[in-house]
């Protein structure tokens, strides 16, 4: 017997993806051109349509219901696709200014690859990129001062999280240089809060290897010069390796590192065309890239990094 699937209407996701969004009823129906009792409304009418309750009252604020987190990562990007759809036939051109917020290792990759790529094929779009620590960017986003952050995520569940991939850290040193372990490894890192330093840390700490930070750089590139010149080891990826560098492992009795997992962040309601066409196409790169295990490697490989 055959029974009707349900129509999951924009209008009613895009109130959703709005509420959780912007954190408030009232600012969602600010940003839709409607009052937040019809906002509740339509937040009333998707529960009844899923038959399972999206959200929980916890005082003043909510939070989402396991449902409701399911549904909201399949809203996002039904919305994202109607969107892109509606601005292709509507000939809507991107333009104006991007904002996007990058970690500092993705200040050398991503952006020579995958952003600067569709940039330039939208010249009309301004692109301002903000590099810094996955924290910072993210805070700069929640207070609306960037459109499209990539960062480091600690879980699979954070706000404004759109997709997440696996990045595999590595030792990196000097193409000829010599590790010395018993005397005290010396380790080129980001400032204290970077999220490869910390795996650095944790991994040598516990393997009980000594350890000593003799050169710190908020910027990929100081990184990468330190270790070709040989003032110390780092943990890098494999497509910001640099000529002069060689892989480091087992054989000279460093620990292997976490993985990492990097997210692409945004706010739907805040978006731009500009944003959304940028969106399309690193999710339509990431896709491309597959899931091998390290799609960012191969996603390096794809743009020719």
């Amino acid at each position: 017997m055959y029974h009707p699937l349900i129509n999951l209407q924009t209008d009613l996701l895009r109130a959703f993806v709005s509420v959780i969004d912007l954190g408030s009823f009232t600012k969602a129906g600010t940003a839709l051109g409607r009052s937040q009792p019809a906002i509740s409304l339509q937040m009333r009418r998707l529960e009844e349509l899923v038959g399972r309750p999206l959200l929980r009252q916890e005082g003043r604020s909510f939070r989402l219901t396991p449902d409701g987190e399911m549904l909201l990562s399949y809203a996002r990007d039904i919305l994202r696709l109607n969107d892109q759809a509606a601005a292709l036939f509507s000939r809507a051109r991107h333009s104006g200014i991007l904002r996007v917020g990058l970690p500092s290792d993705y200040g050398v990759a991503f952006l020579q690859g995958v952003i600067t790529d569709h940039v330039r094929k939208h010249p009309e779009v301004l692109l301002e990129v903000h590099c810094g620590l996955s924290s910072v960017i993210l805070e700069r986003m929640r207070a609306d001062e960037l459109d499209l952050v990539i960062a480091m995520v600690d879980t699979e569940r954070k706000q404004y999280l759109s997709r997440s991939w696996i990045e595999r850290p590595i030792w990196a040193g000097a193409e000829h240089g010599r590790i010395s372990i018993k005397a005290g490894l010396p380790i080129a890192a980001h400032p204290d809060g970077c999220t490869y330093r910390a795996r650095m840390i944790r991994a040598l700490d516990a393997a009980r290897i000594r350890w000593r930070i003799a050169y710190t750089s908020p910027g990929i590139s100081g990184l990468q010069n330190a270790v070709v010149n040989g003032l110390g080891v780092s943990a890098l990826t494999r497509h910001t390796l640099l000529p002069g560098m060689r892989v480091l492992g087992p054989e000279e009795g460093l620990p292997s590192l976490e993985d990492i997992r990097v997210g692409l962040f945004y706010k739907h309601p805040r978006l731009t065309s500009a944003g959304l066409g940028l969106i399309n196409h690193v999710i339509s790169q990431l896709d491309a890239a597959g899931t091998s295990g390290d799609p960012t490697r191969a996603l390096g490989e794809l743009r020719g990094l």
